[in-house]
């Protein structure tokens, strides 16, 4: 078998499992509509915009950027059930590198990410959040360069755990903390948050995939409200992916 086929083989194999798991793509829909409805209507007078912008506005990017996690996260679980039937180990010993194992994994857990970030604009639209689906366009490379850290994180944290109870523990006790102190719900500038929180969320890297989605999606109206420039959150994104891509691939390179 080919680097290149196998890399195939596992990327189309997370594709079909994500398609076919009919429960998770209906409750896909639900979540988005709680936070994008309830949460924004219970939020936005506490935050002060500038221009045209409304709270929904600002926090669709959020959103996209929180469902981009814990997909991403989520994704790490499929890692422990190939364990316990078998199949990940006949995917070790198959003639392919354990770097192409894990990025084909990786991509394949990405690419449904994205999907999963496309349902939730295509549920901002129904809402009517003036955003421009153009935007959203020039977003996909950006919201797919997010997942690929953050998938990278469920696999590698999955490649240690033996089950699933185990791995939906430590999943939750990083996923909350990653979304919480990004930014994704609130403005990191321009509020009175506290001087420490904004610290913390500097070190978060989810941090930056959100302040870049704003960028690009917000276009000029969220200058004033930016965490940093456009090019420092792709680099620290990129930075990120490239860090936890090595990690992973020595976890994978572990496995028995």
């Amino acid at each position: 078998m080919s680097e290149r086929r196998g890399f195939y083989s596992l990327w189309l194999r997370e594709i079909k499992r994500f398609i076919r798991d009919r429960t998770r793509l209906v409750t896909s829909f639900i979540q988005p509509v709680l936070w994008l409805v309830i949460f924004a209507a219970a939020f936005a007078t506490r935050f002060t915009l500038p221009g045209n912008l409304n709270y929904q506005q600002v926090l669709l990017p959020g959103i996209i950027g929180q469902s981009l996690l814990f997909t991403a996260m989520f994704m790490g679980i499929n890692v422990i059930w190939d364990k316990e039937f078998g199949f990940m180990k006949e995917t070790l010993v198959a003639p392919v590198s354990r770097f192409t194992i894990f990025v084909g994994k990786m991509v394949g857990d990405s690419t449904d990410a994205l999907l999963q970030g496309i349902i939730v604009f295509a549920i901002g639209l129904a809402l009517g959040i003036p955003i421009d689906p153009v935007t959203f366009l020039y977003a996909l490379p950006l919201m797919f360069l997010i997942t690929f850290g953050l998938v990278s994180i469920g696999l590698t944290i999955a490649s240690f755990m033996g089950n699933l109870e185990g791995f939906g523990a430590i999943q939750t006790f990083v996923n909350l903390p990653l979304f919480f102190l990004s930014g994704a719900l609130f403005l990191l500038k321009g509020s009175d948050l506290p001087t420490w929180l904004t610290d913390i969320a500097a070190w978060n890297p989810l941090t930056y995939g959100v302040d870049a989605l704003r960028h690009v999606m917000l276009g000029s109206a969220w200058t004033p409200l930016q965490v940093q420039p456009l090019w420092v959150d792709i680099g620290v994104v990129a930075l990120f992916d490239a860090i936890m891509i090595a990690i992973g691939t020595w976890a994978f390179s572990r496995m028995k």
